[in-house]
């Protein structure tokens, strides 16, 4: 009599080794393009070397700092939203980031004020927050997935941009920020 359930056999070795040896050579792609220059105008981001937009933000204490206030510091303007998974993980990295020196600027991109701050309050303290509501910066910025920066020289050029979320504690891409924040 045949069994109704039978345990089928293990899969080949090449089987079980073929999905993380893919992931591993996708992660090792994404870190090579991540912290790629920034596309032009055709691919719908800003031009390399193009000048940020002049920027307002509102801090969670009530301060304002502007963008033209930094002038002569490197800053990583990074849009997020409360509820994106991969933004909530990014965040404290930033975070870090900003506590050492490296200033990032957050804008909030289709969130309720209220959980934005609430979220940054707690997992970013001391970042910069603007909302960004009805999404016309993000827009106008070719931001088309969460999380997203930009990498500003210290003249407030677009020197990078990161699509999606990134280890920014990673050793080789605090080594790679080093060189395109001169």
């Amino acid at each position: 009599m045949t069994p109704f359930f039978s345990a089928s056999p293990r899969p080949p070795l090449w089987r079980q080794l073929l999905p993380p040896l893919l992931a591993a050579g996708l992660v090792a792609l994404l870190a090579a393009t991540l912290l790629s220059p920034a596309r032009n105008a055709t691919d719908g981001g800003p031009l390399v070397g193009k000048s940020a937009p002049p920027l307002t933000l509102q801090t969670l204490d009530g301060s304002t700092i502007s963008l033209v206030s930094l002038q002569g510091r490197p800053v990583i303007l990074n849009f997020w939203a409360s509820w994106c998974e991969p933004c909530r993980e990014e965040i404290p990295a930033l975070a870090a980031l900003h506590a050492r020196g490296i200033r990032v600027l957050t804008v909030a991109v289709a969130d309720r004020e209220a959980d934005a701050q609430r979220f940054l309050g707690g997992a970013g303290p001391g970042l910069p927050l603007a909302h960004d509501r009805d999404q016309k910066l993000s827009r106008a910025l070719g931001v088309s997935l969460l999380p997203y920066s930009l990498v500003l020289d210290a003249r407030h050029r677009v020197v990078a941009r990161v699509e999606g979320a990134l280890d920014w504690t990673d050793a080789s891409v605090i080594a790679t920020l080093n060189r395109l924040m001169q």
